[in-house]
C-alpha cells in the first residue's frame, strides 16, 4: 500500500504536493507583483508629493510609513518603487536567462568549435566581478532604465548560459535524441521540442535565484547613486536617500530594507519548497 506521509504538506493537488512555506512565500511574491502593477491606482499620493511639515516622520494616520527626508509619504514611494525594482529585475532576468539557456542548448547540441567559442567568451564575462562591471557600464553611459536593464542581463548571462548547458549536456546524450538527429530533425527542433521540455523545471528555479541576485545588485547600485534617478526611485535608492534617518530608526530607511528582505527571501523560500515534479522534471 502506498501511503501518502509528508512532513509540513498542506495538500496535494493534481499531484503537486502543496507546501505551507512556499504556499506562504508565493503569497507574498504575489503581493508584491500586484503592488507592482496596480502602484498608480493604490497609492495614496503621488511620488514627489510633500504631504508632511516634518522630515523622518514618524507612523501615524494618513502616512501610514511616515514620511522621507523631504516629507513626502513613503507609503506612496515604496509602492511606486516597487515597480522599479521588481520591473527592471524581472526583465532583466527574464533577457539574461532566454539568451543564456538558448546559447546553452546550442551549444551543447552543435558542440566542437562553436560551444568552445562561445564558452571561453562567456567564461570571459563571468570573471568580471558583476558589481565592477556594473558600475563601469552604468557610470560611463548613464543610469536609464534601459541601460540598467541590459547592464544586468549581461552580467548575469554567463551563469544561466553555464546551467543551461551542463542540463543540456546531460539531455543531448540520451537515446531519445540520437533518435531525432537520425530522422534528421533539425537544430530548432532538438532545442524546442527535445531538450528544453526536459529541463523546464530546473530552468525556472534557476531563473527565480537569478532575480534574486539581479534585485540585490540593483538594490547596491541604487545605493550607490548609480540605479533609478530621482524624483523616482527603487528601494535601494529609498534607503540611499534616507539613510540620514538611521540614527533616528526612521520608517523611511527601515521600510524599504525590510522590502529587499521580504521580497529576496519570499523567492528563495518559494524555490526552496517548489514541487518535486517541478524541481527534478529533467531527472524524470
Amino acid at each position: 500500500m502506498k501511503t501518502h506521509t509528508s512532513t509540513g504538506s498542506l495538500a496535494t493537488w493534481s499531484g503537486y504536493r502543496i507546501n505551507p512555506v512556499g504556499l506562504v512565500s508565493f503569497c507574498v511574491v504575489l503581493l508584491w507583483a500586484l503592488v507592482a502593477l496596480f502602484a498608480p491606482y493604490i497609492a495614496p499620493h503621488s511620488v514627489g508629493d510633500m504631504v508632511d511639515l516634518d522630515y523622518f516622520g514618524p507612523m501615524r494616520p494618513g502616512l501610514w510609513l511616515g514620511s522621507d527626508y523631504l516629507g513626502r509619504d513613503m507609503l506612496s514611494r515604496i509602492i511606486y518603487g516597487t515597480r522599479y525594482t521588481v520591473g527592471i529585475s524581472l526583465a532583466a532576468v527574464s533577457i539574461a536567462c532566454f539568451t543564456g539557456v538558448v546559447l546553452g542548448m546550442t551549444s551543447a547540441v552543435l558542440r566542437g568549435p562553436v560551444d568552445m567559442v562561445v564558452s571561453r567568451v562567456l567564461d570571459a564575462m563571468n570573471s568580471i566581478p558583476s558589481k565592477l562591471f556594473g558600475l563601469m557600464v552604468v557610470a560611463a553611459v548613464g543610469s536609464s532604465i534601459p541601460v540598467l536593464i541590459l547592464t544586468l542581463s549581461v552580467i548575469y548571462v554567463p551563469g544561466a548560459y553555464r546551467f543551461s548547458r551542463s542540463l543540456a549536456v546531460n539531455i543531448d546524450t540520451m537515446d531519445f535524441i540520437m533518435v531525432a538527429r537520425i530522422r534528421g530533425e533539425s537544430l530548432p527542433y532538438l532545442i524546442g521540442s527535445e531538450i528544453l521540455p526536459n529541463i523546464v523545471g530546473p530552468v525556472l528555479a534557476d531563473l527565480g535565484l537569478r532575480f534574486v541576485f539581479i534585485v540585490l545588485l540593483l538594490s547596491g547600485l541604487s545605493f550607490l547613486g548609480l540605479g533609478v534617478q530621482p524624483p523616482y526611485a527603487d528601494w535601494g535608492a529609498l534607503v540611499r536617500e534616507n539613510i540620514g534617518g538611521l540614527p533616528f530608526a526612521a520608517p523611511a530607511v527601515i521600510v524599504p530594507s525590510l522590502a529587499i528582505a521580504t521580497l529576496t527571501i519570499s523567492v528563495n523560500l518559494l524555490i526552496d519548497n517548489l514541487p518535486q515534479k517541478i524541481r527534478d522534471r529533467s531527472a524524470s
